[in-house]
Parts: C-alpha cells; structure tokens; sequence
C-alpha cells in the first residue's frame, strides 16, 4: 500500500513514522521516497490500522494505493 504523506520531510520524520508502523506491524517492509512524500508499505495490517499508526506518530497521510 502507498501512502502520501504531506509533513515527510526530513530523516526524523522518517524514523518517527517508521517505527510506528514497525511498533503495529514488527515484520511490515517499509520504502521511503522523500522527495515525493510517499511511503510504500508491505504489510498484514489493514490500510486503516497503518493510517492510524501513522497518525499516532504526529502525521496527516492519504492512502493512494491499496494492496
């Protein structure tokens, strides 16, 4: 699944929101494109519960890509 997520913008982003997923979904693949503001997310978790790991972190996303 892919998420857009507009306030990614530096590597402490990137931790923050990386280990939210990691602390919802501990085998979860995870590819960051910062220039782009998408994170790309490989997990059992549903879009919803990964949105909401993510929220949890300090970030707004929008999922653009399910599956």
């Amino acid at each position: 699944m892919k998420f857009s997520i507009p306030d990614m913008s530096c590597g402490h982003c990137k931790a923050a929101i990386g280990d939210a997923v990691k602390k919802t979904d501990g085998s979860a693949q995870i590819e960051f494109d910062m220039e782009n503001r998408v994170v790309t997310i490989s997990s059992v978790k549903t879009p919803g519960e990964i949105a909401q790991a993510v929220k949890e972190a300090g970030y707004g996303s929008e999922l653009l890509q399910q599956g």
